[in-house]
């Protein structure tokens, strides 16, 4: 019985809580939002950005004085040479050395400052490469979005069509057991109500498809409850078409468009690069400065020293006149005692050493370049090819942007004629299925030929719907090329 209480709570849990998730509807502006914030194409711009931003920042630092220590600690063995006296040695030794090298550029004609500007340029492109990305999603999600709420109300039709032929087929239904009505009247009903049944399913699909599109997009688990909220396409706010002409709208997007900012700011960028390379074609003029030092000890030291006499005469060596008698000089033969040093001893006169050592240098460096393969010219010449390159993709996507406006609203204009041109035909199949209805329950029409005005006004109807869409969505993409963003609301 403590089993099937706590199912039954669990149960009626889940029965509260799962309505309360659906009714969590989504609006276009958390959809937007929600996608910029998970959307991968952004994240990767974003993360772009954040790298150029950082070699600008390593490009100011140029500018400023460089400095480098080094420190090493070992021990030689063999024959190597003493790094206090520079004298070669088969001893082995202790050693260690300190080092701090600076430098600064004085003037390499203005290739720090032109780099600073160039990658200053590339970072702001960057950053509106980003703004581009989010307009590019925002487009795609306002697209699925409206196509979404073009599918629920879809449904919204198919349901009040399908309500109005149950509605029909009771009436019928009593009058044919009246005996006022034939039979078929009410099999031809009933066959119209199994197809507006069957409409009904496909619309549901239909938008519960356009869902899980829009879900797709946002990235969002295909399993979660999710739905939007669908408000009335009459109040969607659209600018009147006289005030989006395209030279004006053409105008504005040059103006407010990221895509137009990031290309004029990488031209920029690229300008200022072909100077960096024209600069490496001249010389260099730095200054350096350094502080050194060092230390070293034997492994080993002399404790004691026993004669063995003289070594044999040189008959060139050096000699001492004595009372007219020269006699040569001759050099004692010492054999000397060794024992290794204590790790510590080895480090005596570490301090003395270091002071003694201790060396300072300063100057002045011209790096001229005179040939190296000829790397520097042919950087140059390329710098100016990428510029050139640069120009035309600019004019190119500038001209691009240009046809897609004018095309945009000439089919705002095509959607705005058939859109009220759809209205007209709703109005009319709408008086005309209004008199059908009379006349059919007056006796004076066949159920056929209602049925046919009924479809005639459903399709009419479904026609309305889908061109008024079509126009809501063509102008805000005309909205959006003029800067406006996205608005439904």
């Amino acid at each position: 019985m403590k089993l099937t209480a706590s199912l039954f709570k669990i149960t009626l849990l889940l029965l509260f809580t799962l309505p309360a998730i659906a009714q969590d509807k989504w609006d276009l502006k958390k959809c937007v939002e929600y996608a910029w914030q998970n959307n991968y194409n952004i994240k990767q711009a974003d993360n772009q950005a954040g790298i150029d931003a950082l070699t600008l920042k390593q490009a100011k630092l140029a500018q400023y004085l460089t400095a480098n220590g080094s420190a090493n600690t070992g021990l030689q063995f063999g024959r190597s040479i003493d790094p206090t006296t520079n004298q070669f040695t088969t001893t082995e030794l202790l050693f260690q050395q300190y080092n701090l090298q600076t430098s600064i550029t004085i003037f390499n004609w203005n290739f720090i400052k032109n780099n600073i500007i160039a990658n200053q340029y590339a970072a702001e492109a960057s950053k509106m490469d980003v703004e581009k990305q989010k307009n590019d999603i925002g487009l795609n999600v306002a697209t699925n979005f409206l196509q979404a709420l073009l599918a629920k109300e879809q449904v919204n039709i198919a349901e009040a069509q399908l309500q109005l032929t149950k509605n029909q087929l009771i009436d019928t239904r009593k009058r044919v057991d009246a005996g006022a009505l034939p039979e078929l009247n009410a099999v031809q009903l009933e066959a119209q109500l199994a197809t507006d049944s069957s409409s009904l399913i496909a619309a549901r699909a239909n938008a519960e498809q356009n869902l899980l599109t829009l879900k797709a997009l946002l990235y969002l688990d295909a399993a979660l409850p999710f739905d939007i909220t669908a408000p009335s396409v009459d109040i969607i706010p659209v600018d009147p078409i006289a005030e989006l002409q395209p030279d004006y709208v053409f105008q504005m997007a040059m103006k407010n468009q990221p895509a137009q900012k990031s290309n004029d700011l990488r031209f920029k960028s690229f300008e200022a690069m072909v100077k960096v390379s024209k600069s490496q074609l001249y010389p260099t003029l730095s200054a350096f400065g350094g502080l050194g030092t060092r230390f070293s000890n034997p492994s080993k030291s002399i404790t004691g020293a026993s004669f063995q006499g003289y070594n044999p005469a040189d008959p060139f060596g050096a000699v001492v006149d004595v009372s007219g008698t020269q006699y040569p000089v001759l050099t004692p033969n010492f054999k000397f005692i060794q024992s290794s040093k204590s790790f510590g001893q080895m480090w005596n006169g570490w301090g003395n050493q270091l002071s003694n050592n201790f060396s300072q240098n300063i100057g002045i460096a011209l790096n001229i370049p005179i040939f190296n393969s000829g790397s520097a010219r042919i950087n140059y010449e390329k710098a100016k090819l990428n510029l050139k390159n640069v120009k035309l993709l600019r004019e190119q996507i500038d001209q691009t942007l240009k046809q897609n406006i004018y095309q945009a609203y000439n089919s705002s204009l095509a959607a705005l004629q058939k859109y009220n041109a759809n209205q007209s035909t709703v109005n009319a199949t709408q008086k005309a299925f209004d008199f059908a209805t009379k006349r059919y329950n007056l006796g004076l029409l066949s159920t056929f030929e209602l049925i046919t005005s009924q479809i005639n006004l459903e399709k009419a109807k479904f026609d309305l719907v889908n061109s008024h869409y079509d126009y809501v969505f063509k102008m805000k993409v005309l909205e959006f090329y003029k800067g406006q963003g996205l608005r439904l609301q």
